[in-house]
């Protein structure tokens, strides 16, 4: 990631500080975007707080100010998103809408923005956060699911798009990360099975990386010992 410049979405969040932190220890140059106004973040990083990327003139607009400060942009990693878990028959309808808009919509706005300056660099990646849980969803899931495999198909089809450039799309699908609110979530699980962020974050970066050139429209599983 040596003088690499790359934009996280999500970036406050527990995946998107590993992401951050791990970029910035090899050298990344950062762009950090987030709902919140503010948040931690390696020392140096342009920050973007407040930045609602369901907006999309908010999004173009965010990302042609980091494009200018960091003079290109080469990443993008879509980190942003939500997660509810309740069931069909009992949950609220309203909560696939609020889904769609935090993991889908999200990440196809930060893309379309971003996409001009990826395109400009050398060798642009743009890095999607999926779900395994989205492959086959499990009870309580389908809100989330339904979602997260809006990002998988993305994905694929914005890689077939960019073929013909050096701009390549994929996405990595966690199980359950170790969080928190994950842990405070489920007390009685196995944590030590989970996804650690930092094991994310490795295969993130690779795949940002110029090493990972001949990859494009993967779904890559990480799932640790889940």
């Amino acid at each position: 990631m040596n003088g690499r410049k790359i934009a996280i979405t999500g970036a406050f969040g527990v995946l998107g500080q590993a992401v951050a932190k791990a970029a910035a220890d090899q050298g990344g140059q950062l762009a950090l975007i987030d709902i919140a106004p503010s948040g931690p973040g390696p020392e140096g990083a342009f920050v973007q707080g407040g930045l609602d990327l369901t907006d999309a003139d908010a999004a173009m607009a965010a990302f042609d100010a980091i494009a200018k400060r960091l003079c290109g942009l080469d990443v993008l990693v879509n980190v942003a998103g939500g997660f509810v878990w309740q069931t069909l028959e009992e949950g609220d309808p309203a909560a696939f809408d609020r889904l769609y808009a935090l993991n889908t919509r999200t990440c196809v706005n930060a893309s379309r923005a971003a996409l001009p300056h990826l395109k400009a660099s050398a060798a642009g990646r743009i890095v999607n956060v999926g779900a395994d849980g989205a492959v086959k969803a499990a009870a309580g899931m389908g809100a989330y699911a339904a979602s997260k495999a809006g990002v998988h198909r993305v994905t694929e089809a914005l890689a077939e798009e960019l073929k013909g450039t050096g701009v390549t799309v994929n996405a990595v699908l966690p199980s359950i990360i170790d969080t928190p609110t994950n842990r405070a979530d489920m007390p009685k699980a196995k944590f030590d099975a989970w996804v650690k962020p930092e094991e994310l974050a490795a295969v993130i970066l690779f795949l940002a990386s110029e090493q990972a050139s001949a990859v494009t429209g993967a779904l890559i599983p990480v799932t640790g010992r889940v």
